[in-house]
């Protein structure tokens, strides 16, 4: 009884924390001005139109290099500025305590990254049918995420498709959907251009 009483009190205690990262919510500029811009999503933090968007606690942790101890320090400070004025009956805001706290920054972390691969093999479903440009460089400056080897084989092989590009040995599911994602960006900056050179005419 009393170890399953631990174990009752320990999952209390995870989501409790989780919870209250979920509830702590900032500006996206706010986040920014606290955590650093390196930290908190670069320079896209700080873009015309960001200053009204909020983003909870758990959000700015599932980021790849932000730490539960660094939401919690700026969790901390803005607590203690607003502490006066909202008539808290709680001096400060406790940190996780260490007995949780790699479990509760890891699942905030393990959502986040589930979250990414099913955003990834929704891309991934969309680029089965589509062409790739004949006019496509396959180089490692352009694509540093890519091996040596499967540089070479996709200059090779040259596919039209992702459907034919998906059974090129070596070539890895995640690589396939950079190279969807580098597609689609290329021919948004074609169109881009063909609309700017309609206009100039």
């Amino acid at each position: 009884p009393e170890r399953l009483a631990a174990l009752d009190m320990r999952e209390t205690l995870i989501t409790d924390n989780v919870e209250r990262l979920r509830t702590f919510k900032l500006f996206v500029t706010d986040w920014a001005k606290r955590g650093g811009n390196d930290l908190m999503g670069g320079a896209a933090a700080n873009r015309p139109g960001r200053e009204g968007h909020k983003k909870s606690a758990e959000e700015i942790l599932g980021m790849p290099n932000v730490s539960l101890k660094d939401v919690e320090q700026i969790m901390a400070d803005v607590f203690e500025e607003e502490k006066d004025s909202t008539e808290s009956e709680i001096d400060s805001l406790d940190p996780t305590p260490s007995s949780v706290y790699d479990t509760v920054e890891a699942s905030v972390k393990y959502k986040s990254y589930v979250v990414r691969q099913e955003k990834d093999i929704e891309s991934w479903r969309k680029a089965q049918g589509a062409k790739i440009p004949p006019t496509i460089i396959y180089d490692h400056a352009i694509m540093p995420t890519f091996s040596k080897e499967e540089i070479e084989k996709l200059n090779r092989f040259r596919p039209s498709t992702f459907a034919e590009a998906s059974q090129i040995s070596g070539l890895t599911p995640q690589s396939i959907v950079y190279l969807y994602h580098h597609v689609m960006r290329l021919n948004k900056e074609s169109r881009q251009k063909s609309r700017e050179a309609e206009a100039a005419r």
